[in-house]
């Protein structure tokens, strides 16, 4: 590893000269941290203390500040700068002074065994640290050693006080181990030797936690060496006895936290499903603490109710399939699941009276793939077994899904109710699943039970079956017979039942079931008494769009619903987004209650009843319902939606400029661009032709948004005028164009001249980035045309001419605009390489600038850059231009490339500059091959801590491999390691 220390950077004020590292500088630089007001201080002091850390005099000073008459803070320093030393630069020791150090280590931590605790631990993780530098060659037996040491009746301190630290450094061993940077072929020696040195820990820990006379604060250290050992993945059954006393310790109050986290990370090890013996007999240990979590849910002690979850989903979740696999032990484990669909079915609402039912989701996840994936006839035994579980638990997630009455619910927080609204839909993708299981009998479940309660005279049924814990005998597989209801239908229960079937109906093709009609005839008869029930109604009714598509007499029965929720602003999103999805879905049986959707549409706009991304998602639902209309009927609706909007921008355009204008302009431009998006006329010839689609034309005459697009023309050139100088306001205008461009594609052509005029004047006066990316969509789509290719090359020339400008007067301040130039002439190069052949494009300027914008320090702007001359170089032989100027000036692209990954640039982009490399020699390598050996030869070139070899290597790879990018890709990103010094190093592992 590089020696950064012998460089450290300059003091902070206050702090102390930059080299003079001495005990008394150290000091007042923790004085300045921790008590200096000013945070600047505190955050020079921070930097210049970090520099001492890693400095050669951190040897020196650390022992000092571990003096007795130091201040813990003074002291937690010394010993975290022995950590950092050993830990990041061992290589630095000698191997002489190793038993040195050692010795010392053990010294000071026998001294503060009864001193300050924080210190003891940095002092315990230097010596782990340096344990497992040394291990398994240099110490051998490290942890032997260290309980015998420990162990000694001669030590000063007393036996109480040894043990703790004696526990402190075993529990800290593992622990560094798992974030140590060692490299991997030591991990791997150090994890076999610490496997073995388990023989040495576990009997210590079995007789601490054991015996009578230990003292809590020794048995609750144990639990926490014990649950450090077991992550380093120690063989299941070499843990039995510890975990049956931290089963045992459960009944201790001070203990159960520290028990419930060893036990769940013993179980939880990968390795732990091969002892399968021993698994099974914890489950008896699990269910027997049943008791324990009865009464902690009767008491509202949900510490312990959590804890205990959290033991029998860890065996649950982690066993589930070794565990079904022991076919004569499927009581046990039933009892098992049963005990995890009480935790599941936990009363109370989560989050506020709750925390432990979320924790069990995944388990069911687990166990029914494990159940699906056995071979048919196990499988079938097991169906059996489990269906009515997970009927049972479609009851039980219904409801937990449930909202709390509206009175309580207006006393929960926010921070309550969105976690409440994460754990709904938590429970929506949990009964998603679990229909794979369950099919078409779960919706039919269902629909029976929304229909008797919304149906039924008489008092309904219950839906919700308490679970019970353990069957007292075999389990009767038959579905329970209904037992009497303790509850009247409120909303909230009408409303879970709903939310099943949407959470089903989102994701899964409902189009052939047999209940879905039934469904939306009971929908209009539900008496929506709650916002929550409301909306659930309304995201119902759209998650069934599809289903309405198919059966479009159905459509009258829920659209007066949607359309009377538009006029609630509480129902805002779900009302909107459930008429856009009809409106997608359902467009060409629309046609007869057009009239009405437009009307009602108008008249919530008008009112402002929606906030502005439901009014855009309106705007896009009337697209959608337009589309489907004869032109004559399309531009007499635009007509009236539009009209409004048209004379608000009329005189909008005449004010003078100021901000609440603006915001008004911004959001009818917005209106407007959305509309657009989704107003597609044509059909297309292929859904699947990709990114070449071509439409069918119009038959009824001109498009209507072009129509449109034309009429107000004139009105947007007179907006823009006052505000050209506006980012936003450009970006809303370049953005209705853009977005009809995109969706009319070849119906645009009309308005193409027009256009490519107005972008022109707009970019000359002002430029900006957003009119760019709309000439890049007209190059996408009209350069190959031969009708349209002069006023596109005009346009394209024009914006040229104006950005290489921009460039001569400085372009760092508008990386924007350089990213959105780069992506254009890519663009050109792959969509109209002939736009490149005109002799008003001045080449070599374009490929210089493009050079520069590979030095900005904006990523994205990087990336483009080096998109460009991916597409450039290819056409070095077809465009004469082209070629000529990568001869010309190519060794200056290399230069560029070279110096970023040389250091200059992120290494996130090596992937990009490869591509250049890698384009290079493909396609120029007779010149590569020159200009890289001659560039590499300049010393001290790209970087200083390369050797003539490493560069020498480093261009025969390239040059070598013209085929494999990705081979190229793992070159370039090895070279840009050993150029800053990081080969080798562990800010490589996750690179």
């Amino acid at each position: 590893m590089e020696r950064r220390e012998e460089q450290p950077g300059a003091a902070g004020a206050g702090a102390a000269p930059a080299l003079d590292f001495t005990v008394e500088n150290v000091e007042k630089a923790l004085h300045q941290l921790y008590y200096d007001p000013n945070i600047e201080n505190k955050n020079l002091a921070q930097k210049w203390l970090m520099q001492a850390q890693a400095s050669p005099q951190a040897w020196h000073f650390s022992w000092q500040l571990l003096q007795p008459d130091k201040v813990p803070e003074i002291q937690y320093f010394g010993a975290s700068a022995l950590h950092i030393k050993i830990s990041r630069y061992w290589s630095d020791i000698p191997t002489d002074q190793y038993e040195s150090l050692k010795a010392q280590l053990f010294t000071q931590i026998t001294r503060f065994a009864s001193g300050s605790k924080i210190v003891l631990t940095r002092l315990c993780v230097a010596l782990a640290s340096l344990a497992l530098s040394m291990m398994p060659d240099a110490w051998p037996c490290a942890v032997a050693d260290m309980v015998r040491l420990f162990q000694a009746e001669d030590s000063p301190v007393d036996s109480q006080g040894r043990c703790l630290a004696l526990l402190e450094l075993l529990t800290v061993l593992p622990e560094e181990f798992q974030t140590s940077r060692l490299p991997q072929y030591r991990k791997s020696l150090v994890r076999t030797s610490l496997a073995v040195e388990c023989g040495a820990v576990f009997p210590l820990l079995e007789q601490l936690l054991q015996q009578p006379s230990s003292p809590s604060c020794v048995r609750q250290k144990v639990l926490k060496c014990f649950s450090s050992w077991v992550q380093l993945e120690v063989p299941l059954q070499d843990c039995e006895a510890l975990i049956q006393a931290a089963f045992a310790a459960l009944q201790d109050s001070e203990l159960f936290d520290s028990s419930v986290e060893a036990i769940v990370n013993a179980i939880s090890q990968p390795d732990a499903q091969r002892y399968v013996n021993t698994l099974l007999k914890l489950i008896p240990l699990v269910l027997g603490l049943q008791d324990q979590l009865r009464q902690a849910v009767q008491n509202g002690d949900m510490e312990t109710s959590h804890g205990i979850c959290r033991i029998a989903v860890a065996l649950g979740e982690n066993h589930s399939r070794a565990l079904l696999d022991q076919v004569e032990h499927w009581q046990s484990f039933l009892a098992l699941v049963n005990m995890i669909m009480f935790c599941t079915g936990i009363p109370g609402h989560f989050p506020v009276n709750e925390t432990t039912s979320s924790l069990t989701l995944t388990f069911w996840y687990t166990l029914q793939d494990d159940i699906l994936s056995f071979e048919a006839e196990k499988q079938a035994v097991y169906q059996q077994v489990y269906r009515p579980v997970y009927f049972q638990l479609v009851d039980v997630l219904l409801h937990k899904a449930q909202f709390p009455s509206d009175e309580e619910y207006g006393f929960w927080s926010s921070d309550e109710k969105e976690q409440f609204r994460i754990y709904r839909v938590d429970i929506s993708d949990t009964l998603m699943y679990v229909y794979e299981m369950l099919g078409a009998e779960l919706l039919s479940n269902l629909y029976d039970k929304l229909g008797r309660l919304l149906t039924s005279s008489e008092e309904p049924y219950s839906w919700q079956v308490p679970p019970s814990l353990i069957p007292s005998a075999l389990p009767d597989l038959s579905p329970p017979p209904p037992q009497p209801s303790q509850w009247h239908p409120l909303p909230q229960h009408t409303e879970a039942l709903l939310y099943g079937f949407q959470s089903i109906a989102e994701t899964i093709d409902v189009n052939y079931s047999d209940v879905v009609p039934g469904l939306i005839g009971l929908i209009p008869r539900i008496s929506i008494s709650n916002v929550q029930l409301a909306d659930t109604v309304m995201f119902t009714i759209g998650a069934l769009s599809e289903w309405l598509a198919d059966h479009p007499v159905m459509i009258n029965s829920v659209l007066p619903l949607v359309l009377h929720a538009l006029g609630n602003p509480e129902l805002s999103i779900s009302s909107v987004s459930t008429l856009k999805k009809i409106c997608r879905e359902c467009k060409y049986d629309l046609p007869p209650y057009a009239a009405n959707i437009v009307a009602v549409s108008q008249d919530v706009l008008m009112k402002q009843i929606h906030k502005t991304s439901q009014c855009m998602w309106l705007m896009q639902a009337l697209g959608f319902l337009l589309s489907a209309l004869q032109v004559e009927e399309i531009l007499k609706n635009l007509h009236s939606l539009i009209s409004p909007y048209i004379q608000q921008l009329e005189k909008l355009a005449e004010e003078i400029p100021n901000p609440s204008n603006k915001l008004a302009i911004v959001h009818i431009l917005g209106l407007l661009s959305n509309l657009f998006t989704t107003l597609d006329v044509s059909h297309h010839e292929d859904d699947h032709e990709g990114p070449e689609l071509r439409k069918l034309p119009v038959p009824q005459g001109p498009n209507p948004v072009v129509v449109v697009l034309q009429q107000v023309f004139q009105l947007i050139q007179k907006v823009l005028s006052k505000w050209l100088n506006d980012a936003q306001v450009v970006e809303a205008v370049c953005a209705i164009f853009e977005k009809s461009v995109k969706t009319l594609l070849d119906d645009f052509a009309p308005m193409v001249p027009q256009l490519c005029e107005m972008l022109g004047r707009m970019y000359s006066t002002i430029p900006q980035a957003s009119a760019l990316d709309l000439t890049r969509q007209l190059v996408h789509i009209f350069a190959h045309e031969p009708a349209h290719f002069p006023p596109i090359e005009a346009l394209f020339l024009l914006v040229t001419s104006v950005t290489l400008t921009l460039f001569q007067q400085g372009p760092r301040d508008h990386p924007d605009i350089v990213d959105s130039f780069m992506q254009l002439l890519a663009q050109a190069l792959k969509r109209k390489p002939d736009l490149f052949l005109c002799e008003r494009l001045d080449v070599k300027a374009v490929f210089q600038c493009a050079v520069l914008a590979l030095k900005f320090p904006e990523a994205p702007t990087v990336k483009a850059s080096c998109g460009f001359f991916t597409e450039l170089l290819p056409r070095c032989g077809e465009v004469e231009p082209v070629g000529k100027v990568v001869q010309e000036d190519g060794r200056m692209l290399l230069i560029a490339v070279l110096e970023a990954i040389g250091g200059q640039a992120s290494r996130s982009l090596m992937d990009c500059f490869a591509d250049i490399l890698f384009a290079l020699n493909k396609h120029c390598f007779s010149l590569l091959s020159v200009w890289i050996k001659e560039a590499l030869q300049a010393p001290g070139f790209p970087s200083a801590r390369l050797s003539p070899e490493q560069k020498d290597t480093f261009s025969q790879q390239i040059l070598r491999e013209r085929v494999n990018k990705r081979r190229v890709k793992e070159m370039v990103k090895e070279f840009t390691l050993l150029c800053r010094g990081l080969h080798g190093t562990d800010y490589t592992a996750d690179y």
